[in-house]
């Protein structure tokens, strides 16, 4: 089964170096393990467009969708067995990351 991991932030363009060093540790391990299928980072959610294609015409808005404390800065797609694979991996990446982690199971399509 697939998950996505959301990297949870507070502040933009937060990451330190050993962070980095950390998180790409982190990522070679999800390959070894067979776990990796694909990774980002996201840029600040100032920047982002909102699209609302369900009228007549679309409308653009600028910005997020929701204005939060906290936004997903980052995120992870990988392969487990199940849920409890994917939390105690996910350990290791909130540990590598420096930051709380959001995992949720993609529906299978």
């Amino acid at each position: 089964m697939q998950y996505l991991v959301n990297v949870i932030d507070s502040r933009s363009n937060s990451g330190t170096a050993e962070e980095g060093v950390a998180i790409d540790a982190f990522n070679d391990r999800l390959r070894a393990g067979g776990h990796w299928v694909f990774a980002a980072g996201l840029a600040d959610p100032t920047v982002s467009t909102v699209i609302d294609g369900r009228g007549d015409e679309p409308v653009f808005t600028d910005g997020p969708f929701v204005e939060a404390k906290e936004w997903a800065a980052g995120f992870w797609i990988i392969e487990a067995a199940d849920l409890d694979v994917a939390l105690k991996l996910m350990v290791e990446g909130s540990t590598a990351c420096n930051r709380r982690l959001e995992v949720r199971p993609l529906l299978a399509g």
